[in-house]
């Protein structure tokens, strides 16, 4: 069944055969639900923009590889969500920012010392680990919001659920991340419910 919202068939046959036309017309019709995808997949709007910005960069260029012309849509959610994991990756394994100089340290500003950070650091990891096992029904309710802060009808909305099915994805999501948590040992002891 295919999805009216993203170009035809017969366009992606165009732009496979090289028709520049087709393929800018290509690129400017899955414009919208790539971005869709990147808002819904990536943890700040800013690694969203880039996401859908790559995304729609490699379907141009790359539009010949599509194997199956109706699989467009799967196509693109995977290079999207390929590219979200890539920039918290990224993110990740980022130096630590550099220390605040002397004179904010004695203005009372409180500065994590190096051990506090790589705590910080690896609980961080381990999250957005156990996010990135989720299943994608639940990981995009989840992002939607947890991380990106949308309200349950906006989140159910876009995603094209009942408010009903979004809660029971998000519980269920919740339950799966604090279960994944919950498996090894909590650096976070005072927001552990079960007291380990």
């Amino acid at each position: 069944m295919a999805d009216p919202t993203w170009p035809g068939e017969q366009l992606v046959l165009a732009a496979q055969r090289g028709d520049v036309d087709a393929l800018t017309a290509l690129v400017s019709g899955a414009h919208p639900n790539v971005q869709r995808f990147a808002r819904s997949l990536c943890a700040t709007p800013q690694d969203a923009e880039d996401a859908a910005q790559e995304a729609l960069i490699i379907l141009y260029r790359k539009i010949g590889m599509l194997r199956a012309s109706g699989a467009l849509a799967s196509w693109m959610f995977r290079i999207v969500r390929n590219e979200c994991l890539r920039r918290v990756r990224t993110m990740r394994h980022d130096p630590l920012p550099a220390p605040a100089d002397d004179a904010a340290r004695t203005a009372g500003e409180a500065v994590r010392s190096a051990e506090e950070e790589v705590f910080r650091r690896l609980e961080a990891g381990r999250v957005a680990a156990a996010v990135a096992a989720l299943p994608g029904d639940q990981r995009r309710v989840l992002v939607m919001r947890d991380v990106q802060g949308y309200s349950g009808r906006m989140t159910a909305d876009a995603l094209g659920l009942s408010t009903a099915a979004m809660k029971s994805r998000l519980h269920r999501a919740r339950a799966a991340v604090r279960s994944a948590l919950n498996g090894t040992h909590h650096l976070d002891s005072g927001k552990d419910a079960d007291g380990e």
